[in-house]
């Protein structure tokens, strides 16, 4: 409480300073200097929120400036401040309405918000992917995908980087069952490294990463039409028959021959297959 008493009486005197007075302009570059200095005095002390609502000052001050580099760096500190606060809620199962993250939410969107602006792109997909990434990790994928969305639109001058974050809102929509989203964003993929990758000269055969990409979702999405059973497309050999059959024992074999070959979303989605084969969807277990 003493902590909390000292961060208001300081945040107070400084926003005191910001009030206008007779004849005289406030001097808000040296407001904003002094929010910028609490701020990582109370992130050292691990008072995270009040760090976080004290760069949110710094970055009233610098809007007000006409900073926008400065007000953006300042929505992102506090931003990932909030997120670490929520995060560190979590971890103590303490009890909570998500407040924290819902502020990091805002701080993050104004955030990019500033970099359009400036014109700057790359930046502002930068934050899409750490926001994106940062709720998947905390099992929020379903709310992961319009961030990893957006940063793909932002990459659209960057081909490599728009194809690694549709891949990440590909897994996101695997991870939420929304397989036949998921199977619309890997066709996309697939057209996009065939219309702008790399290619052998007289060939429509992408090279380098984009040849990697392309073999990544072929086997995903081959994956993703045997387990909506589209139609049981070859895989290898093996596998058809295997699901043809209804050969259970084959096909344990084959996931586990091909389990250090595929990635991580690709054995998900094998191992619902399987899983699939074992136990239908719609019957009891």
């Amino acid at each position: 409480m003493a902590a909390e008493g000292d961060f208001l009486m300081r945040y107070r005197a400084v926003s005191n300073k910001l009030k206008k007075r007779f004849l005289r302009k406030p001097n808000v570059a040296e407001a904003s200097e002094q929010f910028g200095q609490l701020a990582r005095e109370l992130k050292q002390q691990d008072c995270l929120q009040y760090a976080a609502f004290c760069n949110l000052a710094m970055a009233r001050c610098e809007q007000t400036l006409f900073n926008a580099p400065g007000e953006a760096l300042a929505l992102t500190d506090a931003a990932r401040l909030f997120l670490l606060s929520e995060r560190e809620n979590h971890a103590l199962r303490s009890p909570g309405f998500d407040e924290h993250l819902q502020a990091a939410l805002n701080c993050y969107s104004f955030a990019i918000k500033v970099y359009i602006e400036m014109n700057q792109p790359v930046m502002a997909a930068s934050l899409c992917l750490e926001l994106g990434n940062a709720l998947k990790e905390m099992n929020r994928p379903g709310e992961a995908t319009v961030h990893f969305q957006r940063a793909a639109e932002l990459q659209t001058q960057m081909p490599v980087e728009a194809l690694l974050s549709l891949w990440e809102l590909a897994s996101c929509k695997i991870l939420t069952r929304d397989y036949d989203g998921a199977l619309v964003v890997l066709s996309e993929m697939q057209m996009m490294c065939q219309e702008r990758g790399l290619q052998l000269p007289g060939t429509n055969t992408p090279v380098g990463a984009f040849m990697d990409i392309v073999a990544k979702c072929e086997i995903s999405r081959v994956l993703l039409l045997m387990l909506l059973e589209v139609c049981f497309l070859l895989l290898i050999i093996i596998s058809l028959m295997a699901c043809q059959e209804k050969d259970i024992d084959s096909l344990k074999s084959l996931q586990t021959e091909l389990w250090p070959l595929l990635s991580a979303e690709q054995n998900h989605l094998l191992h619902l297959v399987v899983q699939e084969r074992i136990t239908p969807s719609g019957q009891g277990v």
